[in-house]
C-alpha cells in the first residue's frame, strides 16, 4: 500500500517519527503541499493522510485509485464525505486526542488575563523592581478566580474538561448545550442568553455548524457583563471578528484570549490582531507533544484497522 501525509508539519515538526505508519506500507510525507501539487503528490496512493489539505469533489474523483483518507485532526470539514462516500473511500478522523490539552489552553488565556506573569516578569527583568520603593506593586488588577462564574458554551468532552478546572479553581460553573447533559453537583445547564448575562468568562468549546458561525456577534456582545473574559479554542468562524474587535476597543468587554481565527493564517489586517486586550495564540492548543503522540498512534491504528477490514473512527453522513 502507498501512503501519502501531505501536510505533516504541523503533526511533526521534527520532534516525532513517522514509524508507526512507516511500518504500514510504501511511505512518503510532505511538511506542505499547496493545492497545485496534489493530485501530482497524491497519485497512485491507496492512502493519504491530511490535516488542512482539501479534498473537494474534483480532486476526488481524480484519484481513482484511492481508498482511504484520514484525517489528522478532530473536524473533517476538509474533505468533501459525499463525494468521498460515492467514491467508495473511507474517511477517518482523530477524535478525543487533545481534550485535556484544550482545556489546559483554556485556563492558560484567562490566566493570562487575570495576572499577566509575563508582564511582571519582564517589569522585574527591565530593573523595575529594583528600582522601587516598595516591596511590592502591580502593573494590572490581580483577580481571583474563586467564586468567579465560568459560562461554558458547548459541554463535550473538552468543555466538560475546563469545567473539572474551573471547579478546582473554586469557580461557579454554567454551560450552554444543544442537548441536555447530566452534570456533577455544582455544575448548572441554563440557556444561552442567562450564561452571557451572568459569565464572568467565557469558554467556547462548540463546534462549528451552519447554525451559529458568527454567533458571537455584537448582538451577542450587548448581553454580556462589561468586565468579561471571552475565550474562543473552538472554531474562529463561531466569532464576528469585527464586532469583537469594535467591542474590545471601545471597551465594551475586558478582553479576549483566541487561539483559533477565521482565517489561518490570518491576513495582516485582521482588526483582532491589534484589538486593545485581545492576546491570540497561533493554533497551538492541540500541539502539545502528548497530544501529537496520541494523534499519531490513532492515526496510525485507524489505517491499520482499515487494512485489517474493520476500520474504526469512520465519518458517515
Amino acid at each position: 500500500m502507498r501512503i501519502v501525509v501531505l501536510d505533516g508539519h504541523a503533526l511533526n515538526p521534527g520532534d516525532l517519527d513517522w514509524s508507526c505508519l512507516q511500518e504500514l506500507g510504501d511511505f512518503t510525507v510532505y511538511d506542505r503541499t499547496p493545492e497545485e501539487k496534489i493530485i501530482e503528490r497524491s497519485r497512485g496512493a491507496q492512502a493519504i493522510f491530511t490535516n488542512k489539505v482539501a479534498f473537494t469533489k474534483d480532486i476526488i474523483s481524480r484519484l481513482p485509485g484511492l481508498q482511504f483518507i484520514g484525517v489528522m485532526a478532530t473536524g473533517y470539514n476538509v474533505v468533501d464525505i459525499n463525494a468521498a462516500g460515492e467514491a467508495g473511500i473511507v474517511v477517518t478522523n482523530i477524535p478525543a486526542y487533545s481534550t485535556d490539552s484544550v482545556a489546559q489552553m483554556v485556563f492558560s488565556h484567562i490566566l493570562n488575563f487575570v495576572q499577566n506573569v509575563s508582564v511582571h516578569a519582564e517589569s522585574v527583568r527591565s530593573g523595575e523592581w529594583s528600582e522601587s520603593k516598595d516591596f511590592s506593586y502591580h502593573l494590572t488588577p490581580q483577580t481571583e478566580l474563586a467564586g468567579k462564574t465560568l459560562g461554558i458554551i458547548g459541554f463535550g468532552r473538552i468543555g466538560g474538561a475546563v469545567a473539572k478546572i474551573g471547579l478546582a479553581f473554586g469557580m461557579k460553573i454554567v454551560f450552554n448545550n444543544r442537548s441536555r447533559k447530566e452534570t456533577s453537583s455544582g455544575i448548572i445547564q441554563t440557556d444561552l442568553n442567562t450564561l452571557l448575562n451572568t459569565s464572568d468568562f467565557i469558554s467556547i468549546n462548540c463546534p462549528l455548524n451552519e447554525d451559529n458561525e458568527k454567533f458571537i456577534n455584537e448582538e451577542a456582545i450587548q448581553k454580556m457583563k462589561p468586565d468579561v473574559f471571552l475565550v474562543n479554542t473552538g472554531r474562529g468562524a463561531l466569532i464576528d471578528e469585527n464586532d469583537l474587535a469594535e467591542a474590545l476597543n471601545s471597551g465594551r468587554i475586558a478582553g479576549a484570549g483566541l487561539d483559533v481565527l477565521s482565517e489561518e493564517p490570518p491576513e495582516p489586517d485582521n482588526p483582532l490582531i491589534t484589538a486593545k486586550n485581545c492576546y491570540i495564540t497561533p493554533h497551538i492548543a492541540w500541539t502539545t507533544t502528548e497530544a501529537r503522540r496520541r494523534l499519531m498512534k490513532i492515526a496510525s491504528d485507524n489505517l491499520k484497522s482499515f487494512i485489517q477490514g474493520t476500520p474504526k473512527n469512520v465519518i458517515k453522513l
